[in-house]
């Protein structure tokens, strides 16, 4: 599909979908979902950067390795559920640190001559 891009603004031509086409839960896509990115002053190295970072938080990177090769179903069982056990264990850390059982993780001190990111210049 194609989407025309102005600025900050875009166009797209889907936008009227049914619903029937929507991805059907939230966080998962579909294929055929869309990543749209707009280029802008031709800069395509940081409209390049976008779309992977993009790319990477869809978790297209991360299908595409485990597309590679078969994966048995039994493998595909142990992995699910090392996955869940993860996720559980991660959320249980949050809520612990939240109500205070545990002392939350020191913030990363920047190497020298690097810039602090956004989110931690609070």
């Amino acid at each position: 599909m194609v989407a025309l891009t102005q600025g900050a603004r875009a166009w797209q031509p889907w936008a009227g979908v049914t619903a029937s086409c929507a991805a059907p839960t939230v966080g998962q896509s579909q294929i055929g979902d869309i990543l749209l990115v707009t280029v802008r002053d031709n800069n395509i190295d940081q409209a390049l950067k976008f779309l992977k970072k993009k790319m990477q938080r869809e978790g297209i990177f991360r299908e595409m390795k485990l597309r590679s090769a078969y994966e048995k179903p039994s493998e595909r069982k142990v992995r699910e559920k090392a996955e869940a056990i993860r996720r559980a264990r991660k959320v249980a850390r949050k809520t612990a640190i939240r109500d205070g059982l545990i002392a939350a993780p020191k913030p990363k001190t920047p190497a020298p001559g690097q810039r602090t990111p956004a989110f931690a210049q609070r």
